[in-house]
């Protein structure tokens, strides 16, 4: 028997203080917190940008963000909630919110399937964490050429909370980046997409029905299943070009 040293994910859990009240507990992985906390507030609609803010205080030993921000908010007519990291019962489904800050995508951005099969294996070989603990999931923001950046998280939502978080604090148009994610394409990952306001999602594995009638519904381009040289165009093709198809990949979809 043979005797070695396993990495584990690291699990944190994050109170989110509003205007001196209480929000939300998150749990999530201890790392740039200030852009989820940044994402989070935008994706829950209390936030449009960085600007709305006033201060925002993050103390990591305790585990609390305390945010101030430009205006008032009724923190006590809102359920204070704990947002777990488990996939699949991540978050309650609020309608309320989601119809108030998802969009209707118009992104004029393009990609080619070779440049998607080039992106996703740059996005694996960033997935670093991934391979040391397989207990995290990774969203990066990519032009059509390159990654700008990867977040990872134990709970897909808060990975895509980072992201976020970093389109805001760094002014970035998301119409002119797709998304690259490592998990299933859930409803609720389309949701998060659409509330960042990206065109492309594409992703390692294969959605939902759910998922893929929100996806046409905001009309996101969803490909999944980018694994080797083969992936799935499922919605809004229109953004897949017909040029830079090698003869070694396979490309599927239904409205190319």
């Amino acid at each position: 028997m043979t005797v070695v040293d396993d990495t584990v994910a690291r699990e944190f859990a994050l109170t989110v203080s509003i205007n001196g009240e209480q929000y939300a507990t998150i749990v999530c992985t201890p790392t740039s917190l200030k852009e989820l906390v940044i994402g989070f507030l935008a994706s829950e609609g209390i936030i449009g940008n960085q600007a709305d803010i006033q201060s925002l205080t993050i103390d990591d030993y305790k585990g609390f963000a305390y945010v101030e921000l430009n205006f008032k908010i009724e923190v006590s007519e809102r359920t204070e909630r704990w947002i777990g990291s488990c996939c699949g019962k991540s978050r309650e489904f609020y309608l309320k919110q989601d119809v108030k800050v998802a969009k209707t995508i118009m992104s004029k951005t393009k990609i080619n399937p070779n440049q998607i099969v080039n992106l996703m294996q740059e996005f694996d070989n960033k997935a670093n964490v991934f391979s040391q603990t397989g207990g995290v999931h990774q969203a990066g923001l990519a032009t059509s050429a390159n990654i700008e950046t990867t977040f990872i998280d134990i709970g897909r939502h808060n990975a895509l909370d980072k992201l976020f978080g970093y389109i805001l604090l760094n002014k970035l148009p998301a119409r002119d980046f797709c998304i690259l994610f490592s998990g299933r394409i859930s409803s609720e990952v389309v949701l998060k997409v659409s509330k960042i306001g990206a065109g492309i999602l594409l992703a390692k594995s294969a959605p939902t029905d759910l998922a893929l009638k929100l996806a046409d519904d905001l009309q996101i381009t969803a490909v999944g299943f980018i694994r080797n040289n083969s992936l799935n165009v499922y919605t809004h093709g229109y953004r897949i070009l017909n040029n830079g198809i090698e003869k070694n990949t396979q490309v599927r979809g239904g409205d190319l």
